[in-house]
């Protein structure tokens, strides 16, 4: 890579954008349940509690009991009408069961006509990542391009700097690709 200060901040926001895209994938891939309880379902989910809202995952306790069932322990007992309220409203697909101390979520096995929309869904979210890592290398070559016409760097310094541009989005690709069949694996796994 060459020494500019400016190529070099490209960079370091090219990585930044494209680290954060596959961050956010995984964390949406979290979300997504695969007929075993994964506590990860319930990170989005917010709950009315002392006057304002708070994430369900700072009330209380959240384990799982067994491959199908989350059980969640609330410090507050107080708080459990709330918190099965806030899964309700969720659309989460899961009814859950107050008993009184604890909420219980038991998980459905998934039917086949479901994995298979699920598969569509990770599918979607996966081109969409990869749309937005295409917007960051279009950004990077547009500002690369400027530096270029503005001569901050020349032609040969130009190619190269394109060069590892396409080498960062092509292996964030790759990644996106791996994480996408991990999940697909995961969810046909009956």
């Amino acid at each position: 890579m060459i020494e500019n200060e400016q190529v070099e901040e490209l960079f370091l926001v090219l990585d930044d954008k494209l680290e954060k895209t596959v961050n956010v994938l995984k964390d949406d891939f979290a979300a997504i349940r695969a007929g075993r309880a994964n506590p990860h379902v319930l990170d989005k989910i917010q709950v009315e509690a002392y006057g304002g809202m708070s994430p369900l995952i700072q009330l209380g306790n959240i384990s799982a009991a067994d491959a199908r069932c989350l059980v969640i322990s609330p410090w507050d007992k107080s708080l459990l009408k709330a918190i099965e309220k806030a899964i309700l409203a969720s659309n989460i697909g899961i009814n859950p069961t107050n008993d009184g101390n604890v909420i219980r979520l038991v998980f459905p096995e998934l039917t086949e006509e479901r994995r298979r929309d699920l598969v569509k869904q990770i599918r979607r979210m996966g081109e969409d990542a990869k749309v937005a890592v295409r917007n960051n290398r279009r950004e990077a070559m547009e500002t690369l391009k400027k530096l270029k016409n503005g001569k901050e760097i020349s032609e040969d310094e130009n190619k190269n700097c394109e060069i590892d541009v396409e080498d960062a989005v092509k292996k964030s690709v790759e990644e996106i690709d791996k994480i996408v069949a991990a999940k697909e694996k995961e969810l046909m796994t009956v």
